[in-house]
């Protein structure tokens, strides 16, 4: 049985289809999702960019290599410190790097 199982028709003039279809392609998501997540009070935003996801990947790669220095230093009772502070920098010129791209106005 569909989850879903009340269907509402909705007329709309050309413009507004038209927008309804460019702002649910801008959230990267169907037009009939976009309504529901409206309706429910959640103002969908648009998908980021390329760029974003390549931050994420980044972000992975130095938890990884901080995961594996905590697990060799946890396995052989002392810590490579040069290592942890070359990662912890790496880090936290990340975090500046995405406030400057994604939460600053005009990346400033």
């Amino acid at each position: 049985m569909r989850k879903r199982n009340i269907k509402k028709q909705v007329w709309l003039n050309k413009s507004e289809a038209e927008l309804l279809r460019k702002k649910s392609r801008k959230v990267g998501i169907n037009e009939s999702t976009f309504i529901r997540d409206l309706i429910l009070g959640y103002e969908p935003k648009e998908k980021p960019d390329d760029k974003f996801y390549e931050y994420i990947k980044e972000l992975r790669a130095i938890g990884n290599n901080l995961n594996q220095i905590a697990t060799k230093a946890n396995s052989i009772g002392f810590i490579n410190v040069d290592k942890y502070n070359e990662e912890t920098k790496k880090l936290n010129k990340f975090i500046i790097d995405i406030k400057k791209n994604f939460l600053l106005k005009n990346g400033v």
